[in-house]
């Protein structure tokens, strides 16, 4: 693993041993309240030893990068100029993965910029948070409250954590550990998210794009996920028995392994 920055925003790398298989760099953008070290646990050096090199960047007001006091004043647009910045630093264009609200990062990217391919996981859709927050709101309301006191800076019960992202089993310490790295998030990109600057599927570039899934997400689930899918004129895949922290569950590498066979093609 090698830690660095790219001007003031951290980025976790990953380079494969020996030659690179592929060309083409993989770049991680995580979603909200958390950083690029969700990436570390297991995707980055899995993807590096399956001949990748894998790029994981924080965003602005996240985990090691620049001003996490005025985080409230980041937009999603200040959140896709962060990946401009370090896409365009790389050895190549990479192909993009996000993540929650990455995924939407990855979306609005797409209105003015081009990749060889692009994965959205459990990403936020292109009609916003809307519907996310009405589904919270009727089947799990103290889900909802507690990632709005999250939001606000607030403690929370770390259960709400385990909800959030997990349908399979993980170990107290773990869960702790994931609890302390986690943060509050920008209020202007959540409602950037919500309502005021969602996707314009029809301004976007076109790349082979691959959209996945969990078959137990409470904040992004399977229906919002084939709306996604259905938007960009492909079909997603939904992945049985996991939640939304699709990298971070016991079956990460169920995960890992098929987004690698679809991208293969692509990697240069």
């Amino acid at each position: 693993m090698n830690s660095t920055r790219f001007g003031e925003l951290e980025v976790i790398c990953h380079a494969p041993a020996g030659t690179p298989a592929f060309e083409t760099p993989l770049l991680f953008i995580h979603g909200a309240y958390v950083g690029a070290w969700c990436w570390e646990e297991y995707f980055l050096p899995w993807f590096a030893r399956h001949g990748w090199a894998a790029y994981a960047l924080s965003l602005s007001g996240h985990g090691g990068s620049r001003r996490r006091d005025r985080l409230d004043a980041y937009s999603i647009a200040d959140y896709v100029a962060d990946v401009v910045e370090v896409a365009g630093k790389l050895p190549a264009p990479p192909i993009l993965i996000g993540h929650s609200m990455g995924g939407m990062v990855v979306q609005k990217y797409l209105e003015r910029h081009r990749v060889p391919a692009a994965v959205l996981m459990s990403s936020v859709p292109p009609q916003g948070l809307m519907g996310s927050a009405l589904g919270l709101m009727m089947s799990h309301p103290h889900l909802l409250n507690d990632l709005n006191r999250i939001l606000g800076g607030s403690e929370v019960d770390i259960a709400s954590l385990r909800e959030a992202l997990f349908h399979q089993p993980v170990d107290e310490a773990t869960l702790e550990r994931y609890y302390r790295l986690s943060q509050p998030e920008s209020h202007r990109a959540i409602w950037d998210m919500t309502l005021f600057n969602l996707p314009t599927p029809l301004l976007m570039h076109r790349p082979p794009l691959q959209v996945l899934g969990a078959q137990h997400d409470v904040l992004i689930p399977p229906d919002q996920v084939h709306m996604t899918a259905a938007t960009y004129g492909t079909t997603a895949t939904i992945f049985g028995g996991m939640g939304h922290g699709l990298m971070l569950e016991q079956d990460w590498e169920q995960v890992a392994r098929h987004m690698h066979a679809w991208l293969e093609p692509f990697g240069g």
